[in-house]
């Protein structure tokens, strides 16, 4: 994995509006494994804020490997996010890399003394993962996540790469 100030690159993500298409696109080109689709994502305004006000959306979300890469797809469903504004805004494509973080207070700390503005962040349900995506667009580099992975998730993540 590529190493970062902030912890390894372990995923790719792209935003779509037909999973099954980028799917298979990404199966043949980056050799993708068996995808594992997890409709309807809720995340709420109790755990979810966007550009620092409360966000409630929900996602359709697919998880294959390639490699030791996670790859991941984003389909908005409903509700104001950052999946929704860039396809909207700019219709499918990559949306961001993830970097994963043993601790986020330190890594909002870091960005934050970086001058790295939050533009989205929230907890999953359960607490199964913090993120917080950094908006690097002025300086032409888009989104990095910042995701703090529980030992739950991290099980779950290693299922979906075994069946691959």
């Amino acid at each position: 994995m590529l190493p970062t100030p902030f912890g390894p690159v372990v995923q790719l993500a792209w935003v779509t509006d037909d999973l099954e298409a980028t799917e298979q696109a990404l199966h043949a080109t980056l050799g993708a494994g068996a995808w594992t689709r997890m409709p309807g994502i809720h995340f709420g305004p109790e755990d979810c804020v966007l550009r620092g006000a409360p966000a409630d959306f929900v996602a359709d979300i697919s998880l294959a490997y390639a490699g030791d890469l996670q790859l991941e797809l984003i389909r908005p469903v409903s509700g104001a996010s950052i999946y929704e504004e860039f396809l909207r805004e700019r219709g499918p494509g990559m949306h961001h890399v993830c970097c994963e973080v043993d601790d986020m207070d330190a890594a909002l700390a870091q960005a934050a003394e970086g001058g790295l503005d939050v533009v989205q962040a929230g907890t999953m349900a359960g607490g199964l993962m913090r993120f917080a995506y950094l908006d690097l667009t002025a300086a032409g580099a888009g989104l990095v996540e910042l995701a703090e992975i529980s030992p739950d998730l991290h099980a779950m993540f290693a299922d979906i790469k075994a069946r691959g």
